[in-house]
């Protein structure tokens, strides 16, 4: 199960047109990676709660077939005065739903939430659970004190049993560093403890749920990257991790021309008359004007333009992006209508009090 359904409200502009699973990653939907992972444990089938913009989702993986998977879906909305409007219901709201349906979930189940980079190994996270004996897990990571006031905190005994959950808790007041990671494994039993037809939380309201009935509920922790993308300036710190090579199994595409310095097709670089320190990526059909420069880690999407004398640092380019003569683009996500700063900060096109000037490489 991929749930999918949010807004990513969070994650805006990123997703004011794009559903936050979609958003790219090396030029793949972060969702794609899941999928991957996924069919890579041997998991064939797989059912994606959507709502938000959910037809960009279906039309980029439909039935899953080229992923060696098959892929449903499962919408979330309400017919109202003769529009059809999202209307999510909740992580295991959603789940219910399906399971009302069609009793899909008759088997131990893996929950993963679709707006996350992992490398978990899903088989072996399974057979602990199956180990123990367990009817949930929730896999946790550790997390520096300062930082649990970010994330869901798990209490667990000495045997892994989940005795209590803190909402981000002050450093001060947390009985606990491990951070739920949004991965779960569920037996079919857990989706009898959900309402039908209700919003219903996992994490706010199923688990307590499980841990005030006593039930077999785990927490798991064992090393793997889990890299959340909650915030814009998560995703910039994402791709610049990405993008340093920090993350296994995750290959910049392109032709490595230099050391550091990846390009598409239909892409010509002059190296006495532009200046390029990778690690860098630049897209096809990417022009680049004399005396503009870029310095890594750095992505600039396939058919942007970069003009004379500009220079991009440590920057994410989307797909047609114009940077404007003599600008300089410093630790920021650039869009043709766009650009967002690596705290959060967007500017749109058009705003006199921005002095940065960019646009369209198609107009």
């Amino acid at each position: 199960m991929i749930l999918a359904a949010g807004q990513g409200t969070r994650v805006r502009p990123l997703t004011k047109d794009l559903p936050k699973p979609m958003v790219p990653i090396l030029d793949k939907p972060v969702m794609e990676y899941l999928v991957e992972r996924l069919a890579a444990h041997g998991v064939r089938q797989i059912m994606v709660n959507v709502a938000w913009n959910h037809h960009k989702i279906e039309q980029y993986f439909r039935d899953g077939r080229r992923w060696g998977v098959e892929i449903g879906y499962s919408y979330e909305g309400v017919y109202e005065h003769g529009d059809i409007l999202p209307r999510p219901l909740g992580s295991a709201g959603g789940m219910k739903r399906i399971q009302d349906m069609s009793g899909f979930f008759d088997d131990t189940t893996i929950v993963l939430c679709g707006d996350a980079l992992v490398d978990l190994d899903i088989t072996a996270a399974v057979a602990e659970h199956r180990a123990k004996g367990a009817l949930a897990t929730v896999v946790t990571l550790p997390v520096p004190r300062e930082q649990v006031a970010n994330y869901g905190i798990v209490v667990a005994d000495e045997d892994g049993r989940v005795r209590s959950f803190q909402e981000k808790p002050r450093p001060e007041e947390a009985r606990s560093n491990l951070a739920s990671t949004g991965i779960y494994i569920f037996e079919p039993q857990v989706l009898d403890l959900v309402p039908s037809g209700q919003v219903f939380d996992i994490g706010s309201q199923l688990f307590p749920l499980l841990v005030e009935r006593g039930l077999p509920f785990y927490a798991q922790s064992r090393p793997f990257h889990w890299i959340d993308i909650g915030r814009v300036s998560d995703y910039w710190s994402v791709l610049q991790r990405v993008l340093s090579g920090e993350i296994a199994d995750m290959r910049m595409p392109g032709t490595e021309v230099r050391p550091g310095v990846w390009v598409g097709l239909n892409t010509r670089l002059d190296f006495e008359r532009v200046q390029i320190t990778g690690p860098v990526y630049i897209g096809s059909s990417v022009r680049l004007e004399p005396g503009c420069s870029i310095v890594g880690p750095a992505w600039i999407g396939h058919g942007s333009h970069l003009s004379a004398g500009s220079r991009v640092e440590r920057s994410i380019l989307f797909e047609y992006t114009r940077i404007g003569a003599g600008m300089l683009f410093q630790d920021m996500i650039v869009s043709p209508s766009y650009c967002v700063d690596r705290y959060g900060r967007a500017t749109y096109v058009g705003d006199d009090r921005c002095p940065l000037r960019w646009g369209d490489a198609r107009a």
